[in-house]
């Protein structure tokens, strides 16, 4: 059984028992959090497509911690016009356990 779930802008294909990285949501560790953003669900191979989602269906999962990525470093420059810019930039997430998803 696996389903395809939207959250933070982004699609993830996720199963019972998976460990996912998604955008921050602000929850904390130890919550439990539901995503109703289901766009599809396989189970048994019987696939279910929504129209945009599925209407009912819902993902239930935990949280497992928050954090931060490693840092990416973006550097502009433009030849031969002594112009450099360096930035650092460390997205946030949260990293979630799927417990369950209904269908």
């Amino acid at each position: 059984m696996y389903a395809i779930i939207k959250t933070g802008g982004k699609q993830y294909k996720v199963a019972p028992g998976d460990v996912v990285k998604v955008e921050n949501l602000g929850a904390k560790a130890g919550e439990t959090v539901e995503i109703s953003d289901v766009l599809l669900a396989e189970n048994a191979g019987d696939v279910k497509i929504g129209n945009p989602t599925l209407s009912g269906a819902k993902v239930t999962a935990e949280v497992v911690r928050e954090g931060r990525a490693k840092k990416i470093l973006v550097f502009k420059h433009k030849r031969r016009k002594n112009y450099r810019k360096m930035r650092g930039h460390r997205q946030d997430f949260t990293e979630l356990k799927i417990k369950e998803i209904t269908a």
